[in-house]
């Protein structure tokens, strides 16, 4: 059954991130992504980390898609013709995906002969009691440094589109 829904949720997150890269409105292309990172968390879910399936939700569902839209608004973006030629692109890129996916999925060049539940680890048959405790010790210690500094890369790009965007505001005041 597990196949069934990785099958559904592969599938639409190929064919959604294909219409990301081929819509010609920003704002539909805006939506497609939204319905892929939702797919997206439910892969996750299948794979037992439902704490990465609430911060795909929660974090770039929800906060990074409104940065989106909200930078589509203020730029004011309408539908542009020279991109439409991505279409063939992502359909290019998409083809082998699906083949990969039919190959997996029909058990076939990359099975390794484990079932499922020989992968699972944890004090009750599941992969990890509290895969949040394991996640936080890993960010914290292992990769404590690449965190901070992926932190202080946000904040200097956040700062730098503040001040993009004040000075275009203010020049065209003047206007």
């Amino acid at each position: 059954m597990s196949l069934v829904f990785f099958g559904y949720f592969g599938g639409m997150v190929a064919i959604t991130s294909m219409l990301v890269v081929a819509l010609r409105n920003p704002v539909y292309s805006a939506l497609s992504l939204l319905v892929m990172l939702f797919h997206v968390a439910g892969l996750f879910v299948i794979l037992h980390a439902e704490f990465l399936a609430a911060v795909q939700v929660i974090v770039y569902a929800g906060a990074i898609l409104v940065l989106y839209l909200f930078v589509v608004m203020l730029l004011n973006v309408k539908e542009d013709d020279r991109y439409h030629s991505q279409w063939r692109i992502a359909a290019v890129v998409c083809v082998p995906l699906v083949i990969e996916s039919i190959v997996l999925l029909s058990g076939g060049a990359g099975s390794t002969g484990h079932d499922s539940r020989s992968l699972e680890s944890g004090p009750h048959g599941g992969i990890a009691a509290d895969n949040t405790l394991a996640i936080g010790k890993t960010l914290f210690t292992t990769y404590l440094f690449p965190f901070e500094v992926a932190s202080l890369v946000l904040l200097v790009a956040m700062i730098g589109a503040i001040v993009l965007a004040k000075r275009d505001f203010s020049e065209s005041r003047e206007l």
